[in-house]
C-alpha cells in the first residue's frame, strides 16, 4: 500500500485526506453537534470543523509546502500558489445535521488529483488528473465509466439562482420534455457529481457563479472530466470566471438535450 506521507502520488494524498475526513464524519454521525452560524440559513457543525482538521493533518504531513483553501478554515498559504488544495470537509451539512447520510468529503489539488469519499458506503472516487476510479476497502479499483442509461438527473435546488430569469436549473423540473426524457433527483451534495462519473446518474445541473475553483465542486468536476463526462457552465460555455453554474453530463447527447431544455426556458 502506498504511504501518502512518503509518496510522490498526489492521488494517494487526496485519497488519504478524504478518508481521514470521512472517518470523522462517520464517527460522530447521530451525535448532538454544535452549530456555527454562517448566515442566510447556512451553518457548519463541529463535524465539519473536525473533519477539516483531519484532512489538513494529512496534507500538512504529506505536502507541507502546498497552499490549502478550506471551507471552514479559509486560505492557508499563498492564494495564487502553483499548488493549492481545495477542501470541503462535509458537503451536505444540512443533510448530515438531520440524520441524512447523503454527504461527501471532497479533497482536490487544483488542476490535478482529487478524491470524493462517501463516509457511509466506504467508496472513494478518485482521479490522478487523467483517469478516474472508485475504490472500496477490500476490493480492486474500478475504472469510472459514465453512462446515460439511468436517465436520472440531479438538479441542485439550493438558492441563489444568479442566472435567473434567463436560465434557472429549477425550471427543468416543470419542463414537459424534461420529464419525458429524464427523471429528476435532488441529492443536494456533490456526491451526485461522483455518481455521474460512475454511471449512477446521467447528469448533474446547478446554477451558481464561477464554480471551477469552488471547494464544493472542484473534486467532483475533476472526477467528471477525468472520466470523460461533458462538463460546462449552465449556459453551455466553459467553466471559469465568466461562466455560471455547472452541467456535468455522461455524454454529449445528454448534455445537448439538457442545453436545449435550459435555453428553451
Amino acid at each position: 500500500m502506498i504511504n501518502p506521507y512518503e509518496s510522490s502520488d498526489d492521488a494517494a494524498v487526496a485519497i488519504a485526506g478524504a478518508r481521514a475526513g470521512a472517518d470523522v464524519v462517520r464517527s460522530v454521525y447521530g451525535q448532538r453537534l454544535n452549530r456555527i452560524d454562517k448566515g442566510a440559513g447556512d451553518f457548519a457543525t463541529t463535524a465539519d470543523v473536525e473533519a477539516e482538521k483531519a484532512i489538513l493533518g494529512v496534507l500538512r504531513a504529506a505536502r507541507p509546502d502546498d497552499a490549502v483553501l478550506g471551507e471552514e478554515g479559509g486560505q492557508q498559504g499563498v492564494a495564487d500558489a502553483a499548488r493549492q488544495w481545495m477542501v470541503d470537509p462535509l458537503c451536505g451539512t444540512l443533510n448530515y445535521a438531520v440524520g441524512n447520510m447523503l454527504v461527501a468529503v471532497n479533497v482536490a489539488l487544483r488542476g490535478g488529483a482529487a478524491a470524493v469519499a462517501d463516509p457511509f458506503s466506504g467508496e472513494v472516487f478518485f482521479t490522478d488528473g487523467q483517469t478516474a476510479w472508485v475504490r472500496h476497502d477490500g476490493a480492486d479499483d474500478t475504472l469510472l465509466t459514465p453512462s446515460p442509461a439511468t436517465r436520472l438527473v440531479d438538479v441542485n435546488l439550493d438558492p441563489p439562482f444568479p442566472s435567473a430569469p434567463r436560465l434557472r436549473a429549477v425550471d427543468l423540473l416543470a419542463h414537459p420534455d424534461f420529464v419525458e426524457r429524464f427523471r429528476p433527483r435532488v441529492v443536494s451534495t456533490t456526491l451526485a457529481l461522483a455518481w455521474v462519473a460512475a454511471g449512477k446518474r446521467a447528469a448533474y445541473v446547478t446554477d451558481g457563479g464561477d464554480l471551477s475553483n469552488s471547494v464544493h465542486f472542484a473534486a467532483g468536476i475533476a472526477l467528471c472530466r477525468a472520466a470523460g463526462c461533458v462538463v460546462t457552465g449552465i449556459d453551455g460555455g466553459p467553466l471559469g470566471e465568466t461562466g455560471r453554474g455547472l452541467v456535468a453530463a455522461a455524454d454529449g447527447e445528454t448534455h445537448g438535450q439538457l442545453m436545449t431544455l435550459l435555453r428553451a426556458r
